[in-house]
């Protein structure tokens, strides 16, 4: 085994020590929410919760499960990100393998039009007009419009372009047609850029937040409106009623953490395809 010299060292104890407490600083505010959700209204008034719960009370997270709304919005939530991924996923896949076709007629126009939308857009009021003229003002409307990404197809586009022309040539010998050189040939090839790609429009449909507060009404709201715009009235109809046993301040922190477990359970699944899929399509070879 190698000895390392001091300043190697040193390096490594450095670099460790920096990003322990890089890692510290990201956790820490995780673990303050959820240690002041289930925390006694007295602990969490008073500021005494810093690290690990005081008093536990569970009344936050049971009002939380019996609350309709919340549920609804949980409900749209996921309708949102699962059929949006798709729809976007679908999308960017086929888009991505005619643009990194050198024989597509028109395909440099194609791809600079592309690229333009990522410097150039027409701003918020016009686009948010637009959509209101179109009738995207219900979810299902809503996945449609939302479902196209400039940075997200030239990612997978770049990766395309990387897998050798001689795989395809040897498929369209063999009598494949162009549906099946893309599900047979390009796509088990590019697994960890389309899961990483998926993985972008999933935690962007789940946080999303000002298009779908602007545009849909409150039987279609996903979590993160209902959030914003329903808890300081629920909060206010508790404080008014009285009688309850847990402090407003962790009702808000519970509704919190019952929003990001869905990304947090999901994302360790797909860490491994996410670094890989940055690594091998951000730069085209």
């Amino acid at each position: 085994m190698k000895r390392l010299d001091r300043s190697e060292v040193i390096f490594k104890i450095l670099s460790y020590s920096l990003l322990t407490v890089f890692a510290l600083c990201c956790l820490y505010p995780f673990i303050y929410i959820l240690s002041n959700s289930l925390s006694s209204q007295a602990a969490v008034d008073a500021g005494k919760v810093y690290l690990w719960p005081v008093g536990f009370d569970f009344g936050t997270y049971l009002y939380v499960f019996e609350n309709e709304g919340f549920w609804l919005a949980y409900c749209n939530s996921f309708f949102i990100t699962m059929y949006g991924t798709l729809v976007s996923m679908l999308v960017a896949i086929t888009g991505a393998y005619a643009l990194s076709k050198t024989r597509l007629l028109f395909g440099r126009g194609f791809n600079f039009m592309l690229v333009f939308t990522m410097w150039f857009n027409a701003g918020m009021i016009p686009t948010l007009q637009n959509f209101i003229r179109f009738g995207v003002t219900n979810r299902y409307m809503f996945i449609i419009a939302l479902g196209f990404s400039p940075f997200n197809i030239i990612l997978l586009r770049n990766y395309f372009s990387g897998i050798p022309t001689e795989i395809e040539e040897a498929a369209t010998i063999d009598g494949a047609t162009e549906f099946q050189i893309l599900t047979k040939v390009y796509i088990p090839m590019s697994k960890s850029s389309i899961v990483t790609v998926a993985m972008f429009y999933a935690v962007s449909r789940w946080n999303g937040y000002i298009w779908a507060q602007m545009l849909l009404g409150p039987d279609d709201q996903p979590l993160q409106v209902f959030i914003k715009v329903n808890v300081a009235s629920i909060l206010k109809s508790i404080e008014d009623g009285g009688g309850y046993s847990f402090s407003t301040y962790a009702l808000q922190y519970a509704f919190i953490v019952c929003s990001i477990i869905p990304i947090i359970v999901i994302y360790p699944m797909l860490q491994k395809y996410f670094a890989a899929g940055i690594n091998v399509g951000g730069v085209k070879e």
